[in-house]
């Protein structure tokens, strides 16, 4: 047990020698222009609602992918777009799953992604920004504006690409899609929260 303690100590300090600990940089004109990938392993699609007034609902969309493009000269010509697998739905319950990917739901079946493609970009501070796209979810294309954060940019340590993080969220109405199981009972208004890494092509 110590010999493994004393390995970790020894990784960790070459590691924060090595200037991993100031890989990150908040400053987006840090930012390398050019063309992204999302990083699928580590980004986090997150969505929650009302259930029955008693509690908030969460659920989770993994394997999304995606591209960006960006010139931190010129952010409002950024260019985003992401697809999301319906069917990797997860909650913490099974039998919730299944169900969410049933035709009174998601209905996988039939449309198996949402999808996201921005049309345009509004600036609205040092880090934040408007971005305002198409969403496609569940057969229906209606525009949507997320709100996205700006978190750092650096080479990521482990996989050494340049890697830039993005926070976004978001609201829609699940019934304006054609989702309406159990609403008002179940809430109608969802909220998003996308963790966004992209990585430098």
């Amino acid at each position: 047990m110590t010999k493994h303690f004393l390995l970790a100590s020894t990784v960790a300090a070459i590691l924060l020698g090595s200037g991993m600990a100031q890989a990150q940089n908040a400053d987006p004109s840090a930012v390398q222009a050019g063309a992204y990938k999302l990083e699928t392993s580590h980004a986090r699609v997150v969505f929650s609602l009302s259930h029955m007034g008693f509690s908030t609902w969460y659920g989770d969309l993994p394997g999304a992918t995606g591209s960006l493009s960006l010139d931190p000269k010129t952010p409002a010509t950024a260019q985003l777009d992401v697809t999301i697998p319906v069917a990797n739905v997860v909650t913490t319950n099974a039998k919730v799953d299944e169900e969410l990917k049933s035709k009174g739901w998601f209905d996988a079946a039939t449309y198996p992604t949402i999808t996201f493609h921005s049309t345009s970009v509004t600036v609205t501070g040092p880090t934040t920004a408007n971005v305002t796209g198409d969403l496609t979810f569940h057969g229906v294309t209606k525009p949507i504006t997320l709100d996205a954060t700006f978190k750092a940019s650096g080479t990521n340590m482990l996989t050494r690409a340049f890697t830039i993080g993005f926070e976004v969220r978001g609201k829609l109405k699940r019934s304006d899609y054609g989702v309406r199981t159990y609403v008002p009972l179940i809430g109608d208004d969802v909220d998003l929260m996308i963790s966004a890494p992209f990585e430098k092509k």
